[in-house]
């Protein structure tokens, strides 16, 4: 296999649906959201070892090393790393060559923004390298989307000249004429995946990451969920049915895909897992085969045996 083929990415994926925005991320690409009222919040977490305290925990307690590049006489240099592999992010998509504890698994942030509407700036590391999320918004009002986006990799090649990649989208969401204001129910045409996969409503003892949003007027925070572990998300088994009783057999449900299986095909997301909490492996979420190996391979538990030549 190439060394081409074995780098992986970040990634920043945006849903805009009325005035609900969703936003999910891996790696240190990111997602501002600038109100029309200038305040400014970040949607998204930068999953870099060096500033994220949370990641490096959580990859140390998986087995992994986090530590400096060292050069000759033991000087350590450059950013915090994940070793084996050396990448400086602790979740991306597609690397293959750096061990299992870098995962794809995306933090996952929603709000609802008033009838005023906003503004949103995504944007790869090489932008926020350069400019903080303040700085970007800053430079770019008063000019329609297109120019805008222009103008903050403009500014950032300006002040730090082009090192990484640069890449900017501005996305405008302007209040119609007539606008209403949108129904409360979040996630009411989202499927069942987006339910019980990418979502968990935020508990009152919940992370306190962008706790601005939920003390301006104009935004509401309606979800956030950051665990790498998708046992977790998945919750203790509100997203599958319980077997019947009598008759041909009880039913389950896999929770992600939402296959009907029979008994004796649904795998507890919990079996033979060293993070879950719970000790009865045979209680729900269930399922199915084909999304517990793509579970597995999300957490970067791999076959025994597999090789990245």
């Amino acid at each position: 296999m190439i060394t081409g083929e074995t780098s992986g990415t970040t990634a920043t994926f945006v849903i805009v649906d009325g005035w609900t925005v969703t936003v999910a991320c891996v790696g240190d690409s990111r997602c501002i959201l600038d109100t029309s009222g200038g305040s400014v919040s970040n949607l998204t977490v930068d999953h870099r070892l060096e500033d994220n305290k949370e990641e490096r925990e959580r990859v140390t307690a998986s087995g992994g090393e986090v530590g400096r590049l060292s050069i000759v006489g033991g000087v350590e240099i450059g950013p915090l790393r994940c070793w084996p592999g050396g990448l400086c992010l602790s979740r991306s998509i597609g690397d293959m060559d750096v061990g299992e504890f870098i995962v794809p698994v995306p933090f996952v942030k929603q709000v609802k923004l008033s009838n005023l509407g906003g503004r949103l700036i995504i944007a790869s590391d090489g932008i926020w390298d350069a400019l903080s999320s303040e700085a970007a918004a800053k430079a770019c009002r008063g000019l329609p989307a297109e120019l805008a986006a222009r103008q903050v990799v403009k500014e950032s090649l300006r002040r730090r000249g082009l090192k990484d990649d640069t890449t900017c989208i501005v996305v405008d969401i302007i209040p119609p004429d007539n606008s209403q204001e949108p129904s409360t129910s979040p996630l009411k045409k989202h499927n069942n995946f987006f339910r019980s996969f990418l979502f968990r409503k935020k508990s009152n003892s919940s992370n306190k990451l962008s706790k601005k949003l939920s003390t301006v007027s104009i935004v509401e925070e309606l979800f956030e969920e950051g665990s790498a572990m998708l046992a977790e998300r998945l919750g203790s088994g509100d997203c599958s049915k319980e077997p019947t009783t009598g008759g041909g057999g009880g039913i389950f449900t896999c929770a992600i895909c939402q296959l009907d299986l029979a008994p004796s095909e649904g795998i507890s997301v919990h079996a033979g897992s060293i993070f879950s909490t719970s000790l009865k492996p045979w209680q729900g979420p269930f399922l199915c085969t084909d999304c517990r190996d793509k579970k597995d391979a999300m957490e970067g538990k791999r076959p025994s045996g597999f090789k990245v030549i």
